[in-house]
């Protein structure tokens, strides 16, 4: 008889906790990270019976771990479409665009050239010189507080990391404890750990280690760890090494010291996205719009130097820019710092929107010059290390010594020139419409410019090479110091070559080709007459327009272009990649809550089927009091 009640009574208690389980999963059917439990029935170890052999909850680490993947990479896209988003809709702006301003600029040169003296021409000249470089500087400033927001997002995204590592640690610990008390896995707690670990994935690309079937351990993809066991590893929001205005990651190795992380490190979640695209769109959209403002400026003063204004005198730099801009690194050992940076007027097509790291090895050797944009050298021939002059890629920088062996460099030609872009003349009577320099004769040469101050010697002066015996040699002016040539003294051991560059009073220009054997070719340089009706200098300004001007193999026109371009064409490939990665995430996470998720409908079935279970198991046991009670009464 008291099997009877022993079978009755566990079916009770196995009735009750099934629906003790479904009412849990219905309570929690809105709960984010909730697992659904079901309840593991069998047999009793006795003879009869029934006995709760688990509450299982129904999570499958492999789905987990696909999706949290998946929502990494949906989210540092997400990341990255929001902020280029930004950068496109600026640069593709027909109205703010900086395309409709430049061509309004030579626009207004155009009616320069048609009236030089028209007081009102002057004016329009201006004011969209100055109406453009305005623009270019509100370009920059909106760049510029972009790398300046990521920085303050970087560093709120580590500490939301940093609490959620703290965090997981410590639920590795109540889990271990709980496990030591019950023998049984806390599933509330493992739902709040895994729950951590999918919104860590929104942050950032993990990597999850399980230490025998139950403390997780996180660490990036590169190996550093974040969570071991019960311990949590901070990260920290530090300033770049070769960039103090740069947020980057760093972790504390094992003697204290902040470190670095490459920041290729992370690559998913928010801090993946966000530091891709920095590396990707944003840099390289500022270093673009610094060297359309280099190229503009360098290329409308020098043509501006060779006119001459109202006054008769020679035309002055029309803009001003900023310099390039470089970094020593906090480790290099010699002491030598770039006290000088400077634009090479001359070399200025070999200007690129890149920036660049300067390795010195052994001294007397010549630096390694790294293009950060595709990570090749520079070619040898290209770098030039004169004392202590380093010139490359369309600017000099100058150091204090000789940097030590292993000593590094970050340096950033254009980044933020266009900070600085702005007109320097407003008087109208200071254009220089007219033409300053005056050339004739036979000599075959190209890159005529002119330095402020130029004629200061004389009004005037003939240049003239003579071939004789396959030596080409200044003949005029006699005076060697009267001229250089690229920009050393004369040697008339060695003469001239096709290519030199010939300097004279302020006037430079380049030998095209030398006279044959046994003839002479001459250039005589003077100071051009003019009048206010003068137009040739605004002419050639006005063509500057369409001169490969941008590195040499592009106009201002198309240089924007080919960058408003490729920031759509790039935009455009993260909103289809997005919208791919999105689909493959909300897949997995139907497949997820196929398996985790709670179905009322089903838990609705499952109430009826458990309280008929405990119905009928109380009827047995009514059924056993009724049958002990008669057996007593028999007595009687």
């Amino acid at each position: 008889m008291s099997t009877i009640f022993s079978v009755g009574l566990s079916g009770l208690n196995a009735a009750q906790n099934a629906l003790n389980t479904t009412s849990n999963n219905i309570s929690n059917v809105y709960t984010p990270g909730y697992n659904r439990e079901l309840t593991i029935l069998g047999q009793s170890r006795a003879d009869a019976g029934v006995q709760v052999n688990d509450i299982q909850r129904q999570f499958n680490q492999y789905v987990a771990a696909q999706l949290n993947a998946a929502t990494s990479s949906s989210s540092a896209l997400k990341t990255y479409e929001n902020q280029i988003s930004q950068i496109d809709n600026l640069l593709a702006d027909r109205d703010a665009g900086l395309s409709p301003l430049m061509q309004k600029f030579f626009s207004s040169l155009e009616d320069l050239a048609g009236a030089p003296s028209d007081p009102a021409a002057r004016q329009g000249v201006l004011g969209t010189a100055d109406t453009m470089t305005a623009q270019f500087r509100a370009f920059d400033s909106y760049l510029q507080d972009m790398q300046e927001g990521i920085n303050g997002q970087i560093k709120d995204e580590v500490t939301q990391v940093n609490n959620m590592t703290e965090q997981l640690a410590t639920l590795n610990r109540e889990i271990a404890l709980a496990r030591a008390r019950s023998g049984e896995a806390p599933n509330s707690l493992l739902n709040q750990r895994d729950k951590l670990v999918a919104e860590l994935s929104e942050r950032m690309d993990i990597r999850l280690d399980i230490q025998d079937g139950k403390s997780y351990n996180i660490s990036l993809p590169n190996g550093q760890p974040l969570v071991s066991g019960t311990n949590h590893y901070r990260l920290e929001a530090m300033d770049a090494p070769n960039d103090p205005q740069r947020t980057v990651l760093g972790y504390r190795d094992s003697g204290g010291n902040l470190v670095a992380l490459p920041e290729n490190t992370v690559k998913g979640g928010t801090l993946g996205g966000l530091m891709t695209f920095r590396a990707e769109t944003l840099d390289k959209t500022q270093n673009q719009i610094g060297q359309l403002a280099v190229s503009l400026t360098i290329g409308f003063n020098e043509q501006h130097r060779l006119g001459q204004d109202l006054d008769g005198n020679q035309g002055a730099d029309f803009f001003s820019i900023g310099q390039p801009q470089a970094y020593s690194l906090a480790r290099n050992t010699g002491g030598q710092e770039i006290v000088g940076t400077s634009f090479d007027v001359v070399n200025i097509d070999k200007l690129r929107a890149t920036d660049y790291t300067v390795r010195f090895g052994n001294p007397g050797d010549p630096p390694q010059v790294i293009r950060k944009d595709n990570g090749q050298a520079v070619p040898a021939d290209e770098v030039s290390w004169e004392g202590s002059v380093l010139s490359f890629g369309g600017i000099t920088l100058e150091f204090s010594g000789q940097p030590a062996n292993g000593d590094r460099f970050e340096v950033q030609p254009v980044r933020r020139a266009g900070a600085s872009f702005e007109s320097r003349i407003n008087d109208l009577d200071k254009i220089a419409a007219g033409s300053f320099v005056a050339s004739s004769g036979n000599l075959s040469v190209s890159g005529l410019r002119a330095e402020s101050g130029a004629f200061t010697d004389a009004n005037a002066h003939t240049f003239t090479l003579s071939t004789a015996a396959g030596l080409t040699t200044v003949s005029a002016p006699a005076d060697p110091n009267d001229f250089t040539v690229n920009g050393e003294a004369y040697d008339p051991a060695v003469g001239v070559v096709a290519g030199d560059r010939i300097a004279i009073d302020g006037i430079e220009f380049v030998v095209k080709e030398v006279p044959a054997e046994g003839q002479d070719a001459s250039l005589s340089l003077s100071v051009a007459a003019s009048g206010t009706g003068d137009n040739r200098n605004a002419l050639a300004l006005q063509n500057l327009q369409s001169e490969a001007l941008v590195a040499g193999r592009s106009s201002f026109s198309q240089a924007y272009a080919g960058m408003v371009s490729d920031v759509g064409n790039r935009t455009n490939i993260v909103k289809v990649n997005l919208d791919a990665r999105q689909g493959l995430t909300d897949q997995l996470k139907a497949v997820q809550q196929s398996e985790s998720g709670v179905n009322l409908d089903e838990e609705a079935a499952n109430l009826i089927r458990y309280q008929q279970f405990y119905m009928a198991n109380a009827r047995v046991i009514d059924t056993a009091s009724t049958v002990f009670d008669t057996i007593l009464g028999l007595r009687n």
